[in-house]
């Protein structure tokens, strides 16, 4: 029985703080090398940080490229659509370099609309949208015109 007294006095000392058991200190436990706490030897540590920074160096290339070929789309937008230039986007062009393009797919679709835009501005173009126009309203309009316009011409002109 004082066994057990003795156990779980123990404890609640020990729980408190104030002393009682042994004083280990965390700090000590862990190592203050990263590659020990790794598991593996410095020079693998050092290999696999460099590889890691090239990595990161790789990827922050690619992020820009693919950013200065947004912007190039936004500029080509911009002049086709003939709305205000952009300074951000001539910027991340210019930190990209001169090698920046479209992409292939939306070349492809540039070339698409271009392709639409020449198709309409053609006189076979025009000769289509003449066909998919409503005879009958023009007709109703061009009559309701005729006659508001003799409506007036009477009511000016003491002859008629």
């Amino acid at each position: 029985m004082a066994f057990l007294m003795k156990s779980m006095l123990s404890n609640q000392v020990k729980n408190l703080g104030l002393g009682g058991g042994g004083d280990e200190s965390k700090e000590e436990s862990t190592p203050s090398d990263p590659a020990a706490a790794a598991g593996i030897t410095r020079e693998e540590y050092e290999e696999y940080q460099k590889q890691m920074v090239e990595e990161k160096m790789e990827r922050d290339a690619a992020f820009a490229q693919k950013k200065a070929e947004r912007a190039v789309l936004r500029v080509h937008l911009r002049e086709k659509y003939r709305l205000p230039k952009s300074e951000l986007d001539e910027n991340q062009i210019q930190m990209a370099g001169d090698d920046v393009g479209l992409p292939e797919d939306l070349q492809k679709m540039v070339a698409e609309d271009q392709e639409e835009e020449e198709d309409k501005d053609s006189i076979l173009g025009q000769l289509q949208n003449i066909q998919n126009m409503d005879m009958d309203a023009i007709k109703e309009k061009a009559q309701a015109t005729f006659t508001e316009m003799k409506q007036a011409a009477e009511q000016k002109c003491s002859m008629m």
